[in-house]
């Protein structure tokens, strides 16, 4: 008989993965010693690991996308001090050599019958499933917002089909109001919401326009930022800079023939409608589609398991990292980098029936991103 082999389905946030050896499925099933769904920053961490101890062929990689984006760098893009070809790859030159990857996007979870269903149709069985699909952009929740963004002076850093724009924008910009916005959700990368808006303040200065532009952030948190510990210096930056912040206020819809931005406060469930002219959004994220309401998330539809080994709560062979879980931590690469080591060690463990070791301590909590 065949030994079952790994499945690893990789990051679908950005719905990118990419193996050395990819397969097209011919028949309609195949069967793995592991399987990871997701070819993002996690994905691509644990099925390198688990690849190495496990040998070739043991895991699978399901992921639908061909490009890989190393995304904490469209900051950087966004204030024109990287270019956007920097931050990708082809996903078969950074998928491990000795993975098979399968490309195509997983429709839905069986883990009662320890398997995965494809959109096309196809069965992947697993004795261990990883779950790392990321977090997705919900543009479509602000009304106006999926139309505006990338144009009318509206961008956002966290799509690469519009983060060269915030660059563009910025040279374009000669004066009026310029806004920064974080959502009523979780996130990935909390701080950069900020980033862009000190980076922007910066360029600002250095064409001597800075006295021209007024710039305002708006942030459905209470807080400039959910870590105490970097809160009050945070807010001590904002005011030397001079800029203006407005906290409970989360963005409801974009007017773009008008350049209008309309906040609800939180509180008040008062409206406010402020000019823009130029504004770069956060938009608001949520857990992948495939996973809300499926048998692993839970009641926010998030992946549900142990915020210390990352073992799923209720399926012993099933385990979730990075941005699609519910452990209470930031959702950032750092985060991921951290979980990474915690899930191999454990997973492993697990595979030979011995004691769970490996502990997540977390970098941040929720609240922070």
């Amino acid at each position: 008989l065949e030994q079952p082999r790994l499945v690893v389905i990789a990051d679908s946030s950005m719905h990118t993965t990419a193996v050395r050896r990819s397969i097209g499925l011919a028949s309609n099933s195949s069967s793995y010693r592991v399987v990871v769904v997701g070819g993002g920053a996690g994905g691509q961490a644990v099925s390198w690991a688990l690849s190495r101890k496990l040998g070739k062929g043991a895991v699978g990689v399901i992921e639908p996308a061909t490009v890989h984006y190393y995304q904490p760098m469209w900051t950087f893009v966004g204030a024109g001090a990287k270019r956007f070809e920097e931050s990708r790859r082809n996903m078969a030159d950074v998928m491990a050599s000795r993975v098979d990857w399968i490309k195509a996007a997983v429709a839905e979870f069986r883990p009662e019958k320890n398997c995965v269903v494809t959109q096309d149709g196809k069965t992947i069985s697993y004795d261990y499933l990883v779950v790392a699909l990321g977090i997705q952009l919900d543009f479509g929740k602000v009304k106006g917002l999926a139309e505006a963004v990338g144009k009318n002076c509206v961008s956002s850093n966290y799509c690469p089909d519009t983060v060269e724009m915030t660059w563009k924008y910025l040279q374009d910009l000669k004066g009026g109001n310029a806004i920064f916005t974080f959502p009523n959700t979780p996130i990935k990368c909390a701080g950069a919401p900020q980033k862009i808006m000190y980076l922007a303040d910066d360029l600002l200065r250095k064409k001597g326009i800075r006295k021209d532009v007024d710039i305002s952030y708006y942030s459905a948190l209470p807080v400039i930022f959910g870590a105490k510990k970097y809160a009050a210096t945070l807010g001590e930056v904002a005011k030397r800079k001079g800029i203006n912040l407005n906290f409970r206020n989360h963005l409801v819809e974009v007017k773009a023939d008008s350049k209008e931005a309309i906040f609800e406060n939180l509180d008040t469930k008062e409206s406010k409608t402020v000019k823009y002219d130029f504004m770069h959004v956060t938009p608001p994220m949520s857990p992948p589609d495939v996973v809300k309401g499926s048998p692993l998330s839970d009641c926010g539809g998030w992946v549900d398991v142990d915020k210390e080994t990352l073992q799923h709560k209720k399926y012993s062979n099933v385990f979730g990292i990075g941005d699609c879980t519910n452990v209470p931590t930031s959702k950032t690469a750092a985060a991921v980098a951290g979980q990474a080591g915690v899930l191999r060690k454990n997973l492993l463990a697990y595979m030979k029936g011995l004691a769970m070791t490996g502990k997540v301590f977390g970098r941040t909590d929720r609240k922070s991103g």
